[in-house]
């Protein structure tokens, strides 16, 4: 899950301690960053990742309501102490045992095996903020390992079609790969322009949830159907967005 900058918390990536606050409660806002005393105010550029109109995803809508009970899970098993960096990687690693599994032909288990990975990624956001974690390099680690979790799912189920000689769910599911990178490219893309384009139907929350279901409950060729046709949906609500952004 996409880490997010806080408001007013004290961030540790600038040459000093810093202080920011929201100016603006849009999507991509400035932020007006006080340094120490004797420095000039700096003003910085940053993502909320609730903006965007449109239809938004399920992560942009309930992520954060979730956070206090999630973050009082957390406090009471491990304090007011940890590294939001270990739940990314448990999540991953979550994702390749939900791989070996699919391979292994162990639905139920890498089902959830599969919803365990989403679980410890909404741990590593919900840590990041609360424990005021909140770093540029978390939040890179953090998207890539979700790129390559996608995508090894997506391996697996290729192979296990691969040895079953059906070709057609090896395209089908190919297709769907080809769609996730995109939809996640899409965004990546408008952002580096400055456009907030958290916006669409199928996000990482909900791939995760119909691919969890597809392996639970024996509906994997449904749910690749589904994916590969709403992926490459979102992508081109992406594209609409930019342009209508970039039109005005």
């Amino acid at each position: 899950m996409a880490r997010v900058w806080q408001e007013k918390a004290r961030i540790d990536f600038f040459p000093e301690n810093v202080m920011f606050e929201n100016k603006n409660s849009s999507p991509l806002f400035l932020l007006h960053v006080y340094c120490r005393p004797g420095k000039k105010t700096r003003q910085v550029l940053a993502h909320r990742e609730d903006g965007g109109a449109g239809l938004k995803m399920i992560g942009n809508k309930i992520g954060h309501r979730l956070d206090p009970y999630l973050y009082d899970i957390y406090k009471n098993c491990f304090g007011e102490i940890g590294n939001p960096n270990v739940f990314t990687f448990l999540g991953f690693f979550a994702t390749l045992l939900a791989s070996f599994l699919i391979l292994k032909e162990f639905w139920i288990l890498s089902g959830l095996s599969i919803i365990l990975s989403g679980i410890f990624d909404l741990f590593d956001g919900v840590i990041a903020r609360k424990l005021v974690k909140v770093t540029a390099f978390g939040g890179f680690l953090d998207s890539v390992l979700d790129r390559y979790s996608d995508l090894f799912l997506l391996l697996s189920l290729q192979i296990l079609y691969l040895e079953r000689g059906d070709s057609f769910l090896v395209i089908l599911t190919s297709f769907v790969g080809i769609g996730t990178v995109l939809v996640s490219y899409a965004r990546a893309r408008a952002e580096a322009a400055n456009i907030s384009c958290a916006v669409g139907l199928m996000e990482r929350a909900e791939r995760i949830i119909l691919l969890s279901a597809g392996a639970l409950f024996g509906w994997m060729e449904l749910m690749l159907w589904v994916l590969a046709i709403l992926t490459h949906f979102t992508v081109f609500q992406r594209i609409y967005h930019v342009w209508k952004k970039l039109k005005k």
